[in-house]
């Protein structure tokens, strides 16, 4: 006892311990309490023995499993929900970075075991089980409910979901570009007070950021943006390469085959250049010299003269944005346009409840043979087809389309050839991928001397480590997150159809990806 206290209170309860010493010895020796040789009251007041509680105080648990309730029920009424629509690719870091963050999620998917696991890995998460293609009610009911809904839906589906959180006067982030039907909300948002934050992924996305940082950045100085070329691919690591398209799917790979398939159109020292859709865009690939131990090539990406007015650099006598990928991508490609598989219209032979066809059968109806037709036929003719180029005849047979393996028919060449190709080159448990952004940003000085800025962005994804995500996820979940954090948190107040490109936006989620490790290097060549 404290030596300030009177003699007589140690005294005092030395005597009243003293009769106990004895039992506290044999408690001591951590036997099982009912295996122990003491009184009735020292077994009466121990607590807990060997990890559980005593008979006596097993109510404790109650009143522990009761507090929580409280607790969690108060936490769950002061925090702010928001709703993911789909579990899919990149959901995971989105929901990680909201979680932590002290959000509540609701994570709706069409795939149990999509939801389950990240109801499983992430606190505060709820899984819900519904398909959007077939009923739409229910997710309406669960925007109502929520104070924002996050879109990682086909961007098809973001118009329908837009409109309903207008309705009910709820936020909205979605990584797609803003689209024209996107872009008609705009009023009816304003209107309702509704922010609808959109293109916050990585292509679209941080690109925007990195961009816009470096504009604003030339312009404080009193410089004029001359030039802006932008190349952006998520590629799997170099060493996971190794097959025809040199390229493994990390996100919709439907999306990849649509693309091969787009047109592109770019300013180039202020003559607008331009490639018709149909598949002439693999033939305007180049080679790319910069981090040259990638191996790159790269070709124009969509219209890329907009982000004149977009990104406010009318002085730009070039502008291109244009997608990277492996050299020999762009060749072996080729030959999925060549043989129409990326068409979209429906097939009977590739009906889900039509009669079994293989890969080699469906190439002869491409190619107008016989199905029973020899194999070396089927590939003379396939050869003969493709002018004899030895890259897509071989990218064919690598990747197994003039096998007998039976199709998992989806309906039409596209549907089909993306499923078979996400399984055929999908990630291995011990494979990741990675992605590349190269901005070179061509700026003139007032005193008339000119730079070039080269901004450089590589992501390595984790996906190979347990609880690690893939480049793809981290790149476009994470700022999908912050995005949605800052509508939240009142950061970002404007309304209507929003893009991330005023520095009240852009600087604060650079400064949040960088504590994500997604973090740019930047250096300069004076031109003159």
């Amino acid at each position: 006892m404290p030596a300030q206290l009177p003699q007589e209170s140690t005294n005092y309860f030395g005597s009243l311990l003293r009769p106990y010493v004895d039992d506290m010895l044999a408690l001591a020796e951590m036997k099982p309490l009912e295996q122990t040789l003491c009184s009735q009251d020292a077994k009466n007041a121990v607590i807990a023995s060997h990890g559980k509680l005593t008979p006596n105080f097993e109510y404790i648990a109650d009143l522990r499993a009761e507090n929580r309730a409280k607790h969690s029920k108060r936490l769950e009424s002061s925090m702010k929900k928001v709703l993911v629509l789909g579990a899919g690719y990149v959901s995971a870091p989105c929901v990680q970075y909201l979680t932590d963050e002290g959000v509540a999620v609701t994570v709706a998917s069409a795939l149990q075991h999509e939801v389950d696991a990240l109801a499983s890995r992430f606190q505060n998460t709820t899984p819900v089980l519904m398909d959007m293609k077939k009923d739409m009610e229910p997710i309406e009911k669960m925007i109502a409910d929520h104070d924002l809904t996050i879109s990682l839906l086909p961007y098809a589906f973001h118009p329908q979901i837009a409109e309903m959180c207008i309705k009910h006067k709820r936020d909205m982030v979605t990584a797609s570009y803003l689209s024209p039907q996107m872009s008609e909300l705009h009023r009816a948002a304003m209107d309702a007070g509704v922010t609808i934050v959109n293109e916050v992924g990585v292509d679209p996305g941080i690109d925007h950021l990195l961009a816009m940082d470096c504009f604003r950045e030339a312009d404080q100085r009193g410089g004029k943006i001359e030039s802006f070329v932008s190349w952006c691919g998520g590629l799997p690591a170099a060493d996971f390469s190794a097959n025809p398209l040199r390229y493994r799917f990390s996100w919709s790979p439907k999306g990849v085959l649509n693309n091969l398939k787009a047109g592109a159109k770019w300013l180039d020292n202020n003559e607008v250049q331009e490639i018709a859709a149909g598949g002439d865009l693999l033939y305007n690939a180049k080679n790319l010299d910069f981090l040259p131990g990638f191996n790159l090539e790269g070709f124009p990406n969509r219209d890329s003269t907009a982000y004149r007015s977009i990104y406010g650099i009318e002085d730009a006598h070039t502008i291109l944005r244009g997608t990277l990928r492996f050299k020999g991508f762009s060749d072996a490609a080729k030959a999925l346009v060549a043989l129409r598989l990326t068409e979209d219209g429906e097939i009977p032979s590739l009906h889900p409840k039509g009669p079994s066809i293989t890969w080699k059968e469906f190439i002869c109806d491409k190619l107008g043979l016989a199905r029973d037709v020899m194999f070396e036929t089927a590939k003379d003719k396939l050869a003969e087809t493709l002018g004899h180029d030895e890259v897509q005849l071989r990218a064919i047979l690598q990747l197994g389309l003039l096998s007998d393996e039976e199709i998992d028919k989806k309906g039409t060449s596209i549907d089909t050839v993306s499923n078979y190709l996400n399984k055929k080159l999908a990630y291995g448990d011990k494979e990741y991928d990675m992605i590349i952004m190269r901005h070179d940003v061509g700026i003139r000085w007032p005193d008339g001397k000119r730079d070039m800025h080269h901004i450089d962005l590589v992501v390595y994804g984790d996906q190979d480590h347990e609880g690690g995500f893939s480049a793809m996820a981290k790149t476009v979940g994470y700022p999908t997150a912050i995005a949605a954090k800052m509508v939240l948190e009142g950061e970002i107040q404007r309304h209507g159809m929003v893009l991330p490109l005023t520095s009240d936006i852009y600087r604060p989620m650079i400064k949040r990806l960088q504590c994500k490790r997604i973090k740019s290097r930047v250096h300069v060549t004076h031109l003159h």
